[in-house]
């Protein structure tokens, strides 16, 4: 089989579900780290490795935490932003919508002014240097109850507070004992002032989480949503209407959400012909990042540069970037494709 790897470095990307926390390097990691020395966060990126390997979900959620913890200051904030798009541009990255948690940080006392101009600043600022435009999604921490939820909302709608950047509303976190439901009213909210839903749902829990958040928070993509490949009805209303996955394979196995990679259901959702997209999660975390994530795709779905090269396109429909931005990308997707099928 052809070593896809140096296509995959250079193919041009587009990444939908990634966290903006769970997006910091070790070196990232260390730095911060070394600026809070009372965490228990390791400084040394080796021993990072150790400290990211992860028993079960409700243990990569303690750790999760305990990185947000690191983030402090406005001056944190901007740094681990800035330096997380430039990660992302290393692996020509052009577009990534990159979930963030503001309740995290303005109830640990970042102003929440100067919390949005610092991702603001970051954002401008990477686009300015790298050519990666992030765009955000604000995130409700599903584990912090409806507090966090209407501070969330309230930091996603409020004029003058609102970043430029934010597309969309989404809720992560545990889904054991989180029902979705109970959310709706501040995805209306949210909905209503033009952002787009995008929750997590079917990760840890059955497909009726996945219909749950179709049903009442109006989602229009699906975080994970591995489950549902266990109810056909539901595969089939995902595919008829092109509400996409999602799909993070690596992520799935680090948080034992599903127990090999060759039992992960990606195959089952492209089969049943639902929009696939693949991403990262929380990259570091689990030792991988985008480009890894596409051939860990490429070996489960037998794709080749044009497989993979679909599979790129298809997270740029699914995006949220404009439409003139799609095209100009799509196009730059099947340039590049060409050119390396060509030499």
């Amino acid at each position: 089989m052809t070593d896809l790897h140096p296509f995959i470095a250079g193919l041009p990307k587009a990444e939908l579900h990634v966290h903006h926390v769970g997006s910091a390097s070790p070196r990232i990691v260390s730095e911060l780290a070394a600026r809070h020395p009372d965490s228990k966060v390791p400084t040394d990126p080796e021993a990072l490795a150790d400290y990211f390997t992860f028993t079960d979900f409700a243990h990569f959620i303690d750790v999760y935490l305990s990185v947000v913890d690191l983030v402090r200051t406005p001056e944190d904030v901007r740094l681990l932003t800035f330096e997380v798009a430039r990660d992302m541009a290393r692996q020509n990255i052009r577009y990534a919508e990159l979930t963030i948690t503001p309740y995290s940080s303005t109830r640990r006392g970042i102003d929440e002014r100067a919390f949005m101009a610092a991702i603001e600043d970051a954002r401008k600022a990477a686009e300015a240097e790298f050519g990666t435009v992030l765009r955000w999604c604000f995130d409700i921490p599903g584990e912090a109850g409806l507090e966090a939820a209407e501070e969330t909302a309230r930091l996603a709608v409020t004029d003058g507070i609102r970043p430029e950047g934010l597309v969309s509303f989404g809720l992560g976190g545990p889904e054991i004992g989180v029902p979705r439901p109970q959310f709706k009213p501040y995805f209306d909210r949210a909905r209503a002032a033009g952002l787009r839903s995008v929750p997590h749902a079917g990760e840890t829990t059955g497909p009726e989480t996945v219909w749950d958040a179709l049903r009442d928070l109006g989602a229009e993509r699906i975080g994970h949503g591995t489950s549902s490949v266990r109810d056909p009805e539901l595969l089939a209303h995902l595919a008829e209407h092109r509400i996409a996955l999602e799909v993070c394979p690596t992520s799935n196995i680090a948080t034992r959400a599903v127990a090999t990679l060759d039992e992960h259901p990606i195959r089952r959702m492209v089969d049943a012909g639902v929009l696939v997209t693949v991403n990262s999660d929380d990259p570091p975390m689990f030792g991988s990042d985008l480009n890894n994530e596409y051939a860990v795709a490429a070996r489960l779905l037998e794709l080749d540069e044009r497989g993979l090269a679909g599979l790129a396109k298809n997270a740029v429909e699914a995006s949220f970037l404009d439409p003139a931005g799609k095209r100009l990308l799509a196009a730059e997707i099947d340039t590049y494709t060409e050119n390396w099928l060509a030499r």
